[in-house]
């Protein structure tokens, strides 16, 4: 609860920072719905933070939904913040459409579409062609993927820590879990890697057997990344054969702890291949960041992936109480580093408050504290029965002082020499005691191994949740980002707009008129109004009149004087002061004669 309360006290003081992960767009140019006099000769996008461009990162379709011919996608002036292309040709009149994609720095994509007109808008706008902006498919393998190279990063440096701390006397149940985890890993990464390029451009999973896409890949940060995850697991596997070799000659007198720090080396090079390329690598205070993600990973791997070794040995050998003893330690300081870089994590991600509620972001961090709160209860259970089961446990007492004394052999080797490691005859002059020792399968002693088993079980069930939870975490815009990128939709005068259409019916004319009030907000709007037929068609207007009224604040009707720009009506400014529902009053005259006024209601944000 300490803890909690210092995480809520953190997000409440820790609001500033201007910068987050995930690019979120800051501005257009051409700014989205306007209408210019004449054509532009480049788009350009401005991010708020650096982004990585596509072969396909802008497409233009003209009025007719036709592709428009662009250059190469470039930065504009070298700033990594920005994308660009110019327009080969001299666009024509009409509304164009626009959709982009690129990768943000923390290696997710990001897309989107904004339209703008020349001369006048177009009566109908283009229909983006390409469908949703990410591949279901492709999204939903990547997704796996990742959560498997978790889950298996867990368990290989997870039993590694279990084995050269914890001590076992028989951690042979424990290699296939490791070299299944092993597999799993250089197998996720692998398919990882090929699958980044289709993931990035939003393709069919065929395209991981384009060249030139995974070439692009290779050259990229978050490749690079998984490039160095399979060479650090190249290195972790010459490393556990040269231990399992040397266990098998019989060569005891090696320097141990020479490969003790070699795996030490290895496993916070795989965390931080993990740290490059997630939100840790973009933002404020990336070395920071970095470190403490790496951390945290080691911390979550040492923790559950400990839990499932002990539950491993508890139903397949005749585990002493003495090395749940020592996991219990473990556990204990892989929770401190945990709620350490995870209240950082979690304020450097939301930034305020406000956003752990009202951002997706948010509501999956407040769901994995959840489940990480009930895997604490479990684990006090589980401390619970490790203490009672050490008490009851004869051989703990005489074990403990053995550690406390001088030591004059060779700490263990890690992980392969113990899972290779045959079980031998003892040399020393002390008889070990029968297996069929009373002392040691006292009824008391077996009944606290049996709820430690149970608990211990519960937590490993748990802990597959708090997994799959931190997976949706990481590729989950962050609250900051969030709240960043919609303060830049509203100075920028991104899709706010407030778009209205008002049905009207007189003499023999039908139709509908379309109003736009552009940014919607408290203060100047700019209005476009345009009249289509019941086919689509425009409809020539004589006269088109608009006002503005607020009944609740008595204000209005403010006359918007709409000026006729030749196929539509529009004004370039009309001054709404306050927010509310105001009453929009249009009075559409299609003859001489024949008029009729329509009122709809429009919201205007503040």
């Amino acid at each position: 609860m300490v803890l909690l309360g210092a995480l809520l006290v953190l997000l409440v003081l820790g609001g500033a920072g201007p910068a987050s992960a995930h690019a979120a767009l800051r501005s257009t140019d051409p700014a989205d719905g306007s209408v210019l006099k004449s054509s532009p000769g480049s788009i350009t996008l401005t991010f708020t933070e650096s982004v990585s461009l596509l072969d396909d990162s802008f497409r233009v379709l003209d009025p007719d939904n036709q592709r428009v011919d662009t250059g190469e996608a470039r930065h504009a002036d070298g700033r990594s913040e920005t994308a660009q292309v110019p327009l080969s040709e001299k666009l024509g009149t009409g509304t164009f459409t626009v959709a982009w994609r690129v990768v943000s720095a923390d290696s997710h994509p990001v897309s989107g579409a904004f339209t703008f007109s020349v001369g006048q808008p177009s009566p109908t706008t283009a229909v983006l062609s390409s469908g949703p902006t990410e591949d279901p498919a492709t999204s939903g393998l990547f997704k796996i993927g990742r959560y498997l190279a978790y889950g298996a990063a867990t368990l290989v440096i997870g039993i590694g820590v279990f084995v050269a701390v914890c001590r076992p006397p028989d951690a042979r149940p424990l290699r296939k879990p490791l070299l299944a985890g092993f597999w799993v890993l250089v197998g996720t990464s692998v398919f990882l890697l090929l699958l980044r390029a289709p993931y990035e451009e939003g393709t069919g999973p065929a395209g991981a057997f384009d060249l030139a896409g995974l070439q692009r890949t290779l050259t990229g940060r978050p490749g690079l990344a998984l490039i160095a995850r399979l060479a650090m697991l190249a290195a972790t596997a010459v490393l556990l054969l040269r231990l399992r070799r040397l266990r098998r000659q019989g060569d005891r007198e090696q320097p141990t702890r020479a490969y003790l720090a070699a795996g030490a080396v290895l496993a916070v090079g795989l965390a931080l291949t993990w740290a490059a390329a997630e939100h840790a690598s973009a933002g404020i205070q990336v070395p920071a960041a970095m470190a403490s993600s790496a951390l945290h990973l080691l911390a979550m791997a040492a923790w559950l992936g400990g839990l499932a070794s002990l539950l491993t040995l508890l139903h397949r050998t005749d585990l002493p109480a003495a090395v749940a003893a020592r996991f219990s330690r473990v556990a204990t300081a892989s929770v401190i580093v945990l709620a350490a870089t995870g209240v950082y994590q979690s304020w450097r991600g939301l930034g305020t408050l406000d956003t752990l509620t009202t951002t997706t972001y948010g509501r999956v961090l407040l769901a994995k504290l959840a489940a990480v709160a009930l895997l604490l209860l479990a684990g006090a259970w589980s401390r619970h029965w490790t203490k009672r089961w050490t008490t009851a446990t004869p051989e703990t007492t005489a074990e403990a002082a053995t550690e406390a004394a001088p030591k004059t052999e060779p700490s263990p080797v890690a992980v392969g020499a113990n899972m290779t490691a045959k079980p031998t005859a003892a040399t020393d002059s002390t008889p070990s005691p029968p297996a069929t020792d009373p002392a040691r399968v006292a009824p008391p002693e077996d009944a606290h191994r049996r709820a430690l088993r149970r608990s211990v079980l519960v937590e490993v069930a748990v802990s597959v949740i708090v997994l799959l939870l931190t997976t949706i975490l990481t590729a989950t815009l962050p609250g900051r980002a969030a709240a960043e990128a919609a303060a830049a939709e509203r100075t920028a005068g991104l899709p706010a707009a407030s778009v209205t259409d008002v049905p009207f019916a007189v003499g023999n004319a039908r139709g509908k008129v379309q109003v736009t009030l552009d940014p919607g907000r408290v203060g100047s709007n700019s209005v476009q109004a345009v009249a289509y037929a019941v086919d689509g068609g425009l409809v020539p207007l004589p006269e088109l009149r608009m006002s503005f009224t607020l009944p609740n604040q008595d204000i209005g009707p403010l006359d918007a004087k709409l000026a006729d720009r030749g196929g539509y009506w529009s004004t370039p400014s009309v001054n709404l002061p306050l927010p509310g529902t105001w009453e929009m009053k249009l009075t559409v005259r299609v003859s001489e004669i024949d008029q009729v006024s329509v009122t709809r209601p429009v919201r205007i944000e503040r």
